[in-house]
């Protein structure tokens, strides 16, 4: 494939456009984006992949007795940020990270995503193409500019100015995402107070999980500018709706939708069933992975729309898995669990391994689920076999231990590094008296 921009078109662009500074990005294995900083006249020396960095300063990166890595930086990422700071006109080149030795470094979840890809090349398909749909919350700070969970609206679902204060926030970050780039498809408010989402087109996997960062990024500094933090945090306040990302998954084989087929079943590909049913079957594991904090099993619950139970569905909204009307090269499947949180790179990569499993394995899913699963018995449940998602951090990382496909994908650096962070986030959190165990023990007992 025919690269976007050369070293040379990013050489002559900045110069052209006054570019003073260049924002190295990459990622941590939590979904934290870094940044090294360089002036203009370093642009060249990180071009040629001769900028070096400390690794062992990264958490799950490297220990400090090998802690020397290289940034490369991908010509394709070039993009000039529309804001100007007291800096100047700044940009940013996102970077895969590199061992001394001219190696890739297997921590790095851009790495980790590449190779799944790669699997996915294997066995015949061109690209994962992917839709996210990212939902956030937007709160007022305080006099001294620290977040609050106030929220700066009371609009609902779809509604409009002047109910909607933060519509003048969101307007912005959309016209500075388009200035960036991204095809924006979708901006609206969402059900909860100071709830939005903003959906831009659908991408082949690494660009879309690059998107996703960039998209964080922005959201979170237009925000500021309107006084609000913006939080992706799963369920930042109790009662009212969580925020998710919402994953729109197809294949392309041979330069064609390879989940469509107009002779079978709901026009749907046996590629595109057995995706499902390998996601199915990997679904507790890749939970893990998709919804990567304490904080994100609070939305996994009945009454939010969040989807709770193990199953698939053309029509309704309450499983695991929804497939879109739309046919043809729109034909894709929606997984609904992931929630913003999540470390793009990791939960494609997991996802992208379930679905391939499913694939090789020929596993096909159970029948579909076409009522409201919420409103059903636990007897009607276990009748129908279904299955419901990890309830806390503590599940989803006992049944990531017992999956070797998702441990696969991962790799062993990030499994280990990443299970091991996890645990301590778990034990920490089980360690800790919260103010509803005050509220409801103290004066009781």
């Amino acid at each position: 494939m025919k690269n976007k921009y050369s070293k040379e078109d990013v050489l002559r662009i900045s110069n052209e456009q006054g570019v003073e500074f260049i924002h190295l990005q990459f990622c941590d294995i939590f979904g934290i984006l870094k940044n090294v900083s360089i002036p203009i006249e370093e642009l060249d020396k990180a071009l040629n992949n001769e900028l070096m960095f400390d690794g062992s300063s990264i958490d799950g990166f490297v220990r400090i007795e090998e802690s020397d890595m290289y940034l490369r930086p991908d010509t394709d990422t070039f993009v000039i940020f529309p804001w100007r700071t007291s800096s100047g006109v700044e940009a940013r080149l996102i970077c895969d990270i590199y061992n001394p030795d001219g190696t890739p470094f297997e921590g790095d979840p851009r790495f980790v995503l590449r190779r799944n890809i790669e699997e996915a090349k294997k066995l015949g398909f061109d690209a994962m193409n992917v839709g996210p749909e990212c939902e956030f919350y937007m709160f007022l700070t305080d006099e001294k500019g620290n977040p609050t969970t106030v929220t700066q609206d009371s609009a609902n679902y779809f509604d409009m100015a002047p109910v909607d204060l933060g519509e003048s926030a969101r307007k912005e970050m959309v016209s500075t995402l388009k200035q960036m780039g991204f095809d924006i498809e979708a901006s609206h408010h969402e059900v909860g107070p100071g709830q939005h989402e903003i959906d831009f087109k659908y991408d082949n996997a690494l660009t879309t999980a690059d998107n996703i960062m960039t998209f964080k990024m922005v959201v979170r500094i237009i925000a500021q500018k309107h006084g609000l933090h913006a939080t992706f945090m799963p369920k930042p306040v109790h009662r009212i709706a969580g925020s998710g990302m919402h994953m729109n998954q197809s294949l392309t084989k041979d330069g064609k939708n390879a989940f469509y087929d107009p002779e079978g079943p709901m026009e749907l590909s046996q590629y595109c069933y057995y995706y499902i049913g390998g996601l199915m079957k990997h679904a507790k594991a890749l939970t893990a992975v998709t919804n990567s904090i304490v904080n994100s099993y609070k939305r996994l619950v009945s009454g939010f729309e969040a989807p709770v139970y193990i199953a698939w569905s053309g029509r309704n909204r309450s499983p695991l898995i929804r497939i879109p009307a739309k046919r043809g090269n729109s034909t894709r499947i929606e997984l609904r669990s992931p929630d913003p949180t999540n470390n793009p790179y990791l939960a494609l990569s997991v996802a992208l391994a379930a679905g391939l499993d499913g694939i090789k394995n020929k596993i096909l899913p159970p029948k579909a689920v076409d009522r409201n699963i919420y409103k059903m018995g636990r007897s009607e449940l276990e009748d129908l076999n279904i299955e419901r998602l990890p309830a806390s951090l503590e599940e989803a990382l006992i049944e990531l231990e017992k999956d070797e496909v998702i441990k696969n994908a991962l790799g062993s650096h990030v499994y280990n590094k990443f299970v091991e962070a996890k645990w301590a986030e778990w034990n920490s959190y089980r360690n800790y008296v919260t103010q509803w165990e005050i509220e409801q023990y103290l004066t009781k007992f």
